[in-house]
């Protein structure tokens, strides 16, 4: 890891969460880090903990244990404003923004910039356009989002993203329901957003192969709830990527960069 490029790291992190009196803790004692200009994939079965994570990583729900830290400062220690300008955050919920255009609902990105009322002057129209051209969706720029297809949705949606000028882009499931060229689509433009613009991009996916092909380093959730890292190429060495599922009747491919039985 290069230190001058570290810009979101955990310290002894753990989330889980509450059942009445009972905690749960599905991950624990993390040590993490995003580096700028790197795309990471989040790896791991279902119930591994992988959504929990990322909410906790946003401050959408209060970790369990230990802090996280964006450029040395405390996360949890910061307005909701400030945050917002350090972290633009792609989810799973489908909003609902039928009624808006595409351009309507890029603009939302914006209000961390923005005054109260949320006036877009030409500057901010500019980043609003730039961010669309940027993820491919200019074309629908006057469309509304309710006429969209599930992959152009997803391109409007880390376009708002992108308006929020982050640094930090952190996606749950961001290629979940998209056809196979949606997919790669979306996670070459990610990468892209990593490489060309120096962005530290986290996504959570299932789809293993377009993963280790394109992303930078891997955090996986092996099934004894460890997060392993590293680059594709050295956990593949190491045999990490045998401990991503219960079954052990399926065995991880090297040739073909997925699984197998």
């Amino acid at each position: 890891m290069n230190d001058n490029n570290a810009i979101f790291t955990t310290r002894d992190l753990a989330v889980g969460y509450r059942n009445g009196k009972n905690t749960v803790t599905l991950l624990k004692e993390l040590n993490l880090t995003l580096e700028k200009g790197k795309l990471v994939a989040l790896l791991g079965q279902n119930g591994a903990g992988k959504s929990t994570l990322l909410r906790a990583l946003t401050c959408d729900e209060r970790p369990l244990a230990g802090c996280i830290e964006v450029n040395g400062r405390n996360l949890a220690e910061m307005s909701q404003k400030d945050r917002s300008r350090l972290i633009g955050l792609v989810s799973t919920e489908r909003i609902q923004a039928g009624a808006l255009t595409v351009t309507e609902l890029v603009g939302l990105g914006r209000q961390p910039h923005t005054g109260f009322l949320g006036r877009l002057d030409e500057e901010d129209r500019g980043i609003v356009r730039q961010a669309m051209t940027d993820s491919g969706i200019i074309g629908k720029a006057d469309e509304y989002v309710a006429s969209l297809s599930d992959g152009e949705r997803q391109k409007a949606m880390i376009a708002r993203a992108l308006a929020q000028q982050t640094p930090i882009i952190i996606l749950d499931e961001p290629t979940a329901f998209l056809d196979v060229a949606s997919r790669i689509e979306t996670m070459r433009l990610l990468q892209t957003l990593a490489h060309e613009r120096g962005k530290a991009v986290l996504l959570s996916s299932h789809d293993i192969s377009q993963s280790l092909m394109l992303a930078d380093e891997l955090w996986l959730i092996t099934t004894d709830r460890q997060v392993l890292t590293g680059t594709p190429a050295d956990l593949i060495k190491a045999g990490a990527m045998d401990h991503l599922f219960e079954n052990r009747s399926i065995h991880f491919n090297p040739t073909i960069l997925d699984y197998s039985f």
